[in-house]
């Protein structure tokens, strides 16, 4: 079952809206990672940061799925006209969902005894971004939150094609938001995971992950489109709960499921976007499971170097990388660059990292593969393309 994406909104560290993000993703720019937040309890390090002006909302991350829904409203509304308001699903993944309003709130409480007014706990509560969200475009279809730490708002694809083969629905807005937090950063400190500087995806100095913040949105319908979901595989192999599985086994399953799930073969992929944090172990254990799947000869690139490593939003917003690189109005083709110091880890089979200005014919049907890897074993795949809906 092949679903077409019919609109996609997008909010990163590189820009708003597609066309921004579409030329600074292709052009190569760390320039979304100036940001900085402390970690406690005296060092700096480097985020990224959207940087627009939000709509009101609850909490940043409700803020977030908003600025980047409205830039679907449009096909949104057109969807409700044509399938009821009732038969529309909101599948959304996050990680942090409204936890830096509970940092602020708690840090008044603790100096002045008393929570501050407007704040409520439901605030942080992983399900309110779907609710939210569901609530703000008036549907009332089956509306929940994905909460699997990295690979959150790739599975949210899944399940909105699960839901719609079982009846459950006739579209879906899928996507994801997550916004910067003490509590993440600090938590990523405590496990050493932190670059000290701008991360090296598949480096021989990797030290390290850089965290942003971001959203994506999609709406999936059952019609053909320019670009399409072909397909998605997904596996846990639990190896540890915050370190993958080293042989890469998980990770070549879920890429394996997704090959036969499109029914397509390695050779079909023209680009893979590596899930590529710049921490030693993910690295080299995807390095394994992608040569294993896809040798050395398809592009490939970690865009985790441009914006940071999105969290629960980051399965949604490199989907929408691929859509961007595949669309002929954005990518125009082009190849999102890999960004490094270029010192590669001899102990890391080798990939094809995409050069700047590599890109690809798009006068022939296309398909691209994107990863996101979680604490837990948690992997996912997803294949979109162009020419097959």
């Amino acid at each position: 079952m092949r679903l077409g994406l019919g609109a996609m909104g997008i909010a990163t560290p590189l820009g708003v809206g597609k066309s921004a993000v579409a030329e600074a993703l292709m052009t190569g720019t760390r320039a979304g990672l100036a940001g900085e937040m402390t970690v406690y309890p005296d060092r700096r390090v480097r985020v990224g940061r959207v940087d627009a002006a939000l709509p009101e909302a609850a909490t940043r991350n409700d803020g977030l799925m908003r600025l980047v829904l409205n830039q679907i409203g449009a096909e949104i509304v057109a969807a409700k006209a044509r399938f009821g308001a009732d038969r529309i699903a909101v599948i959304l993944g996050t990680s942090t969902s409204g936890i830096s309003e509970g940092e602020a709130a708690y840090a008044v409480r603790k100096s002045g005894g008393n929570w501050p007014s407007g704040f409520h706990y439901r605030q942080q509560e992983l399900g309110a971004l779907a609710d939210g969200a569901a609530d703000y475009l008036g549907l009332s279809g089956p509306s929940y939150t994905i909460a699997t730490a990295c690979s959150s708002s790739g599975k949210v694809f899944a399940t909105a094609r699960r839901l719609m083969a079982a009846g459950l629905c006739d579209a879906a807005v899928v996507g994801g938001a997550d916004t910067l937090c003490a509590t993440t950063i600090n938590g990523f400190a405590s496990l050493d995971a932190m670059s000290r500087g701008l991360c090296q995806p598949f480096s021989r100095n990797r030290d390290g992950i850089n965290i942003g913040e971001g959203a994506a949105a999609f709406l999936v319908t059952p019609d053909a489109a320019d670009i399409a979901l072909l397909g998605f595989g997904e596996s846990s192999d639990a190896h540890h709960l915050s370190a993958p599985d080293p042989s890469g086994a998980g990770a070549a399953a879920a890429m394996k499921a997704a090959l036969a799930d499109a029914g397509l073969g390695a050779g079909d992929i023209a680009y893979v976007n590596l899930h590529g944090t710049g921490t030693p172990l993910n690295d080299a254990m995807e390095g394994i499971a992608v040569h294993n799947v896809f040798g050395s000869d398809v592009p490939c690139s970690s865009t985790k170097a441009m914006t940071g490593h999105m969290l629960g939003a980051a399965g949604a917003c490199e989907a929408a990388f691929l859509y961007l690189a595949l669309h002929p109005d954005h990518g125009g083709g082009r190849l999102p660059p890999h960004l490094w110091d270029g010192e590669a880890d001899p102990t890391i089979p080798a990939l094809k990292l995409v050069t700047p200005n590599m890109g690809l014919d798009l006068a022939e049907p296309q398909a691209m593969l994107s990863n996101s890897f979680a604490f837990g074993g948690s992997n996912m795949a997803l294949i979109l393309g162009r020419g097959r809906a």
